[in-house]
């Protein structure tokens, strides 16, 4: 899970959104015209705001750019902005605050999205009108209070935020070992590791913990060299392999059912997971990934592995629906029976909590990878009670 706060610039088209985002950004990333509608999709930067740290800052087309059905769709993509961000700057200019601000405050209120006003280009006309509910701060190219936006930022962001639990919390400590099973596959990024591993890794070094790391073809040498392991953290797709070789007195989990224990969701992703053994032919399974990545047709866990696994538990044919990044649900959810969200580690829990949650409310079983795998191999409580 990425725990870095996303924030959203809204407004009308040339209210100076584009040139807000690029003052606070210290760039020039999106382009300031006066022609309307000169921003077309999002645009992002992570930025590191001194005494609170990093946040996504993220640009959007006018929500007033109805001319065209290019224009809608602009507005439609800005709309959906507002489901992954943790906080909402509103634009607007020449004291033109009516119907589109107010529907936007009026979401960001029901979303329960903190938010504040900025008048921009407050030099060609001052501020005149009282909005009540919102702070509102001016700016203009001599005067563009940008420690004060970046204050109320902060001051904003720390009100929500709260510092997760530990990945590794009463699980290990200081002083003890853990095994992290990390196969090189044909999924694995060249070069590097996944991100759910690097952040494990990071967690136990923050408490220091000795970490061993080991292939599955390693992991009897492994346990024979150290029969002290507090844990062992899988991959999940090397579930059934690992579990076989790990013994039953130590502890064993995998990185996507760590993170799941992250989300609030959790408690329902545990629950929802028994849905697969009600599946009938015919039934329709959404799988959710919060990562775009290249598709491998042999290997891939979301639209091969994952599928054919649940398939052959249930003995059923299904119909999967895959829905990558942060592309938009399926308009008829309450036709799906379940949904299975994967580690969710590129997405921020807001994000997940949304999606899942739109799922929950269509009446949809929703579960994450690990604990779909986990259950299909049959060492579904065992891999869960490290985590309880």
């Amino acid at each position: 899970m990425i725990n870095r706060p996303h924030i959203g610039i809204f407004g009308r088209m040339n209210v100076g959104k584009s040139s807000l985002f690029n003052a606070l950004a210290g760039q020039t990333l999106s382009i300031v015209d006066n022609t309307p509608g000169t921003t077309t999709d999002p645009v992002r930067k992570i930025l590191e705001i001194e005494g609170f740290g990093p946040v996504v800052l993220i640009d959007t087309g006018g929500i007033d750019d109805k001319s065209s059905p290019l224009g809608l769709r602009r507005v439609n993509r800005a709309i959906d902005i507002v489901d992954q961000i943790d906080l909402a700057i509103l634009v607007f200019s020449h004291n033109n605050f009516a119907d589109y601000e107010q529907s936007l405050m009026t979401t960001f209120l029901y979303k329960k999205i903190p938010f504040f006003l900025v008048h921009s280009k407050n030099d060609l006309e001052p501020l005149k009108v009282e909005i009540t509910g919102a702070e509102t701060v001016t700016r203009s190219p001599e005067n563009p209070n940008k420690t004060k936006i970046l204050n109320l930022i902060k001051k904003n962001l720390k009100k929500i935020s709260s510092a997760p639990k530990s990945l590794l919390e009463s699980m290990a400590g200081e002083g003890d070992s853990i095994l992290l099973v990390t196969p090189i596959d044909a999924e694995a990024p060249e070069g590097r590791m996944i991100l759910p591993q690097v952040q494990t890794l990071r967690a136990a070094l923050d408490k220091n913990i000795i970490v061993t790391f080991a292939q599955p073809a390693q992991l009897k040498t492994a346990l024979e060299k150290n029969k002290n392991f507090k844990i062992v953290i899988t991959d999940s797709q090397a579930f059934a392999e690992v579990a076989k070789i790990v013994p039953e007195h130590i502890p064993l989990t995998s990185f996507s059912m760590l993170l799941a224990r992250m989300h609030k969701n959790f408690r329902d992703m545990v629950k929802g997971v028994r849905r697969i053994d009600d599946l009938q032919n015919g039934d329709k399974v959404l799988i959710l990934e919060s990562c775009t990545h290249t598709i491998n047709n042999c290997v891939d866990i979301g639209r091969v592995k994952l599928p054919a696994l649940i398939q052959k538990y249930t003995g059923k044919k299904l119909d999967f629906t895959v829905t990558a990044g942060l592309d938009a649900l399926p308009d008829d959810l309450s036709s799906y029976a379940l949904a299975v969200q994967c580690g969710g580690c590129m997405a921020t829990e807001k994000q997940l909590k949304n999606r899942l949650n739109n799922a929950l409310e269509a009446g949809l079983a929703i579960t994450n990878y690990g604990m779909a795998i986990s259950y299909c191999n049959g060492i579904f409580d065992r891999v869960l009670k490290p985590l309880l």
